[in-house]
């Protein structure tokens, strides 16, 4: 009968474990991968880095003044655009990691008030 119950207590605090590593370990790693892969997707979309990289050279290779001044404005357009975007996905994601972390805390701390 001690063996049992030795048995049953290890194996509860083994899956316990267990679990919060799956949660916290596995799940940071998996939410990490899908932020990456949603900037990869919206990078396909305003190029932030290449629009960097061209931002003085002249709009559709028009070497006039006004070809020069519209690249340049037209290009910071798109990295400020780019840029605020890319915050607010950043943001989102953040606020969502957030309270996905204390969703097993708030259920201890929910589930010890009522108890």
């Amino acid at each position: 009968m001690n063996f049992a119950l030795t048995y049953l207590t290890a194996r509860f605090f083994y899956r316990l474990g267990d679990f919060f590593h799956h949660w916290y370990v596995d799940g940071t790693r998996s939410f990490a991968h899908k932020f990456i892969s949603t900037l990869e997707n919206l990078d396909k979309t305003f190029a932030i880095r290449i629009t960097f990289h061209y931002l003085f050279q002249p709009l559709y290779k028009d070497y006039t003044v006004v070809g020069r001044l519209l690249g340049f404005i037209f290009r910071s357009g798109r990295i400020l655009i780019g840029g605020v975007i890319y915050m607010f996905v950043a943001a989102i994601f953040l606020a969502m990691y957030g309270i996905w972390l204390l969703i097993p805390a708030a259920i201890l701390i929910y589930a010890a008030r009522n108890f």
